[in-house]
């Protein structure tokens, strides 16, 4: 009895100062883990650079609406039904703003087909 006491306590004292098979291959696994986790951050932090910089890009390119008006070279021709469609529209009493929601023209597009319309001796009322 006493001599498997002994056993066990050498056992033990001996199981103390041996390495852990797996603790070499855990660390491996924590440093590349980490190593990861770093290369995300600096990869999402240059996205996020990227992203301002092509934000800033377009804004500064693109030009306001109220600065630049399209020359009547410019201007897209609007299809036939669409002149009648904005016609009927205001005939029904529609106000220019309504028409030009519906119908997905400019409020300037909208009275130039009006105009146009009142022209050709349709009235407007």
């Amino acid at each position: 009895m006493i001599g498997l006491l002994a056993f066990a306590l050498i056992l033990l004292i001996i199981s103390a100062f041996l390495k852990d098979p797996y603790k070499m291959i855990r660390e491996e696994i924590d440093q590349l883990s980490m190593q990861q986790i770093q290369e995300m951050y600096v990869i999402k932090k240059k996205l996020k650079v990227l992203e301002e910089e092509l934000l800033v890009g377009d804004e500064a390119f693109r030009p306001s609406p109220s600065i630049r008006q399209p020359f009547p070279s410019e201007r897209k021709e609007v299809h036939e039904i669409i002149k009648n469609q904005v016609w009927s529209l205001a005939q029904q009493g529609l106000t220019v703003d309504q028409i030009s929601r519906q119908s997905s023209l400019s409020s300037n597009e909208v009275e130039t087909i009006l105009s146009e319309m009142i022209e050709r001796g349709k009235r407007y009322e």
